[in-house]
């Protein structure tokens, strides 16, 4: 019995859908990041003690991502249960919601320790919603696109991703560029405050979109849907949860690049305005939206691995390069070598593990294979600003340092594509079948 055929025009579809969502739901959560550096020490915390207050803002931008493997356990649960599109609607509406509340809530001269709470209560919705969107964007997009260009239509997802930080940061650097008193009044909110189209966007388009054939077919086999995922997984591919775990924490290289590095360039000891370094991030974002997809391309013709190779490796180095140059406070070489490492180099590992983690696992565990393995290791890359902030020192200057803590976090994923199969060139219909039952799963796709 074969897969279904997706309806004409639906791997499209899908790809844009996955887009436009991704793009929106992170415009939601990297604005927070921007926030959270430039923002919220002084809103949220004890200005007294501008340290402390930067390391505290810092440990809120990294409570999404603990947050994110408890959304990971029921959003890929319901998803390999219910569909990837309900989903994908709900994690949408529940960011734009979280996100505009953020732009509503009083500061700390208003109600005191209070605000910081509240402060954190909205960024855990914000982890969990997080915590489904991509698995569930990537398992649609992989199981609508044709065989042989799963990585380009995969890598919509991704390219989302960047243009949502993209706009995030276009966004606040007119914001960043108003008076202080304007800034730290009402400036700050209006781009959470945005987020409410979000919810209206989103829910229009994802409402529109078919649900996959691959789990479609599922629904209706003999074995049908997976009653408990999570026993599925642990049981037939603990393996690769194990993989992606390891790879997600290629993760890090951008959190560190957006917000530690923001944080470092504009302070005292460096000196770089608020504004210069948005920028960087812009135009990093801008190459990254055009270099995405070229390096999912070449990954449907030699393969995930060496291409997501090419990207954990090539990170590992270019952010001594990159946090070096920051540290020399010449802005030329720092737009330079920000755009080659994170629009660039970086695009490789972060375009095409869409793909090389989909292909790990079968349509019954695929959105929790997903979710699960992607958020721990996304947890630990989430807090690794808070981490960079304390290996940093007490002037925070210690670039070095931070160089060499997010170097060491890109060796689990190297080892992880190292030890991991190529799958380019499977069918989707074979993806993450055991060895033993390849020959009779094959035999039944011809049939």
């Amino acid at each position: 019995m074969s897969v279904p055929a997706a309806p004409p025009g639906q791997p499209r579809k899908a790809a844009t859908a996955a887009w436009i969502g991704s793009a929106l739901e992170y415009y939601d959560f990297f604005i927070y990041g921007s926030a959270a550096a430039l923002i919220f020490p002084t809103v949220f915390f004890d200005e007294s003690d501008p340290a402390t207050a930067t390391l505290l803002s810092l440990a809120t931008f990294g409570v999404a991502y603990a947050a994110r493997p408890i959304g990971a356990l029921f959003l890929g649960h319901f998803g390999d249960r219910l569909g990837r599109k309900k989903i994908m609607v709900f994690t949408l509406i529940l960011m734009g919601l979280s996100t505009f509340l953020i732009g509503c809530l009083p500061t700390r001269d208003q109600v005191g320790t209070l605000a910081p709470v509240l402060l954190v209560v909205c960024r855990v919705l914000q982890g969990i919603s997080a915590a489904g969107e991509q698995a569930s964007a990537n398992s649609m997009t992989l199981e609508h696109a044709p065989e042989d260009r799963r990585g380009f239509f995969t890598s919509f997802t991704l390219s989302g991703t960047q243009g949502g930080q993209l706009l995030a940061t276009l966004v606040f650097i007119p914001i960043a560029a108003l008076p202080e008193d304007q800034l730290l009044s009402w400036g700050w909110r209006v781009p959470f405050w945005m987020s409410i189209a979000v919810a209206v966007v989103g829910y229009v388009i994802r409402r529109t979109l078919d649900e996959t054939p691959a789990f479609t077919r599922q629904q209706t086999a003999s074995e049908g849907v997976a009653k408990l995922p999570l026993a599925v997984l642990m049981r037939e591919h603990w393996a690769d949860v194990l993989r992606v775990i390891a790879g997600a924490l290629v993760a890090s290289v951008s959190t560190i690049f957006t917000v530690w590095a923001l944080a470092y360039g504009t302070s005292e000891s460096v000196g770089l305005s608020r504004s210069s370094m948005l920028w960087v991030g812009a135009l990093a974002n801008l190459v990254a939206l055009a270099a995405i997809p070229l390096w999912a391309t070449l990954s449907d013709r030699v393969g995930r691995r060496p291409v997501f190779l090419i990207g954990a490796a090539g990170s590992a180095v270019m952010m001594f390069v990159y946090l070096w140059a920051i540290s020399t406070g010449a802005y030329p070489l720092v737009l330079v070598l920000g755009i080659v490492t994170f629009g660039v180099v970086y695009s490789a590992a972060n375009g095409i593990w869409p793909s090389f983690y989909g292909e790990m696992f079968s349509t019954r565990v695929r959105l929790s294979g997903m979710a699960i393995g992607t958020q721990i290791g996304f947890a630990v890359a989430g807090f690794a600003v808070t981490f960079a902030a304390q290996i940093a020192g007490p002037d925070g200057d210690d670039w070095f340092a931070v160089a060499l803590f997010t170097a060491a976090l890109c060796v689990p994923p190297v080892l992880a594509a190292l030890t991991a199969r190529e799958t380019h060139k499977v069918p989707t219909e074979l993806l993450g079948v055991r060895a033993a039952d390849a020959t009779h799963d094959r035999e039944r796709v011809a049939a």
